[in-house]
C-alpha cells in the first residue's frame, strides 16, 4: 500500500531536528521492585480472596502502583474499603518506603475520625506493609492486619483492579 512520498530516513531525522521534533519511543524495561532478603513475621490472611462487599469499614485493602513521569518514577499507594468500594487514603511520593503506606493508612483513619477498631487492613507481602513501623501502626489503631500469600497476586485482587480504573 502506497501512504505517500518515499525519503529517506536522514531527511525525516534533519526535518524533525530542525522543527525541535523527537519521536516518541517506548522506554526501556525497568525494574521497579526487588524481592525482600529477610524472612518476615507470619501474618494471617483473614480476607481469604473473599472480597464481596459489606459494611463499610470493617475491611479494607491497600496496594502500591506505579506511574513513570518524565522525571522519574512516583509511587502511590492507597487504602480502599471494601464496603464502599472508595478510595479512603492514598500517599504519593518518589519513594517506596514505609512512610508511603504508613501515610495512606493514616489519611484512611483520619477520614474515619479514628474509630477504625477491629477493621481488617489487607495488603499483599511487600516490605513496606510488613515492616515494624507499619505493623505498629495498624495495633496502634486497633485494625487487625492480614496479608495474603507470596505470589499470589489473586490474594490482593480486589486492590490490584482498582488500579485499572485510574
Amino acid at each position: 500500500v502506497d501512504l505517500g512520498w518515499v525519503v529517506n530516513h536522514k531527511r525525516v531525522e534533519r526535518l524533525m531536528r530542525e522543527l525541535g521534533l523527537q519521536g516518541v519511543h517506548k522506554p526501556a524495561s525497568v525494574r521497579t521492585t526487588v524481592p525482600a532478603g529477610a524472612e518476615h513475621p507470619h501474618v494471617p490472611d483473614l480476607i481469604g480472596r473473599d472480597f464481596s462487599v459489606g459494611a463499610p469499614c470493617t475491611r479494607w485493602v491497600g496496594d502500591i502502583t506505579y506511574i513513570a513521569t518524565g522525571e522519574g518514577w512516583l509511587y502511590l499507594a492507597s487504602v480502599v474499603d471494601l464496603g464502599s468500594r472508595r478510595f479512603v487514603g492514598y500517599s504519593m511520593a518518589d519513594h517506596m518506603r514505609t512512610e508511603l503506606v504508613a501515610d495512606a493508612l493514616d489519611m484512611a483513619i483520619a477520614a474515619h475520625g479514628g474509630a477504625v477498631e477491629g477493621t481488617v487492613m489487607h495488603t499483599d507481602r511487600g516490605s513496606q506493609y510488613l515492616s515494624a513501623d507499619f505493623r505498629a501502626q495498624v495495633t496502634a489503631a486497633g485494625m487487625r492486619q492480614s496479608v495474603g500469600r507470596t505470589g499470589q497476586c489473586w490474594d490482593n485482587a480486589a486492590a490490584e483492579s482498582l488500579w485499572s480504573s485510574l
